[in-house]
């Protein structure tokens, strides 16, 4: 993408939000808190309308993409408890902040984005937004960032049409994020090879936060499955030698995992794509998947050497007779 990233702009919004904020963004039309101010509160009204415009650069940035993407009249509105728009309360200046008329362009931003693009404070509970749901939208900007920047238009589009199906059905921001990076995982397997989905996935760690050290890298990704909620519990084998020193492989047990299977296949992406953030040396080469008792169990291997191979989408190999 030329110019400010999507995983900018949105680390610029959240950095600008406060748990207790007293200002909120919502559609004045539709009462509709749309991405990605959805949940979000803002500490002045000033400050609000700073994410405002933040808001309307991001929705006009995905439009570059995808011309259906909805326009919104974002306005400053005084949260309460009480009723009114989407719960709360507009007060008559906030309509000065609305945003592009339905039809018409929206106008550009002159937002100053000094925050780095990982550098924003981390999403605590804020209500509606757990850091679960924060993850998932990090994981879904950072691999659609990579498809923009790799020119793999047909995922772009699908991905997105994804997206605006979804959110139309679901009222669940965690549901949506789940279903969301379910449906991501689906098209890359669908519209791209391995190779071209291994250089997504690596440009797509690069627009995360800066990789740790790779020392222990399976375990710290496996914790922080289960810390997110995204895997209930898991276990972990040490890593054992394959036919040579450049690969290893380990056994793996995820129970309660969050994403479901499709068409034989197992969503696996947020797990890989944090992997491949952690892990520079060794890249995934394999992902052996089969059901288990309460969850999946797979074998892991890794190379040293070999190219990294696609793992957004998995298959499901029939469990062996005991």
């Amino acid at each position: 993408m030329v110019g400010t990233t999507l995983t900018q702009i949105r680390t610029r919004i959240e950095s600008l939000a406060s748990d207790d904020g007293t200002y909120e963004l919502v559609c004045g039309r539709t009462g509709e808190r749309p991405v990605p101010v959805d949940g979000l509160r803002f500490p002045d009204r000033s400050t609000a309308e700073t994410a405002a415009r933040a808001a309307r650069q991001y929705r006009s940035a995905l439009r570059r993409y995808d011309p259906k993407v909805p326009y919104y009249d974002l306005i400053v509105s005084e949260y309460d408890d009480g009723p009114g728009i989407g719960g709360a309360n507009a007060t008559a200046d906030g309509w000065a902040t609305a945003g592009a008329t339905p039809g018409l362009p929206e106008p550009p931003s002159d937002l100053d984005l000094g925050a780095d693009a990982d550098g924003g404070p981390e999403c605590g509970d804020g209500g509606e937004r757990s850091e679960r749901v924060e993850f998932c939208h990090r994981v879904a900007a950072a691999v659609f960032e990579a498809l923009v920047d790799a020119d793999h238009r047909a995922v772009e589009t699908a991905v997105m049409d994804s997206y605006f199906d979804l959110a139309e059905t679901m009222s669940s921001a965690d549901d949506l994020c789940l279903r969301l990076l379910e449906s991501m995982a689906t098209a890359l397997h669908v519209h791209l090879t391995s190779a071209e989905q291994a250089d997504v996935l690596e440009r797509a760690a690069s627009h995360l936060a800066s990789r740790p050290d790779s020392a222990g890298a399976l375990g710290a990704t496996l914790a922080e499955m289960e810390r997110l909620d995204l895997v209930g519990s898991y276990t972990c084998s040490p890593w054992r030698p394959g036919p040579d020193a450049s690969t290893r492989s380990a056994e793996l047990t995820l129970e309660g995992y969050a994403l479901s299977a499709r068409e034989g296949r197992l969503p696996v992406l947020p797990v890989v794509l944090d992997l491949y953030r952690r892990a520079e040396s060794w890249k995934p080469v394999s992902l052996h998947v089969t059901p288990a008792e309460e969850g999946w169990h797979a074998t892991l291997s890794v190379s040293s050497k070999s190219n990294a191979v696609g793992l957004a989408s998995v298959p499901i190999h029939e469990r062996a007779a005991d």
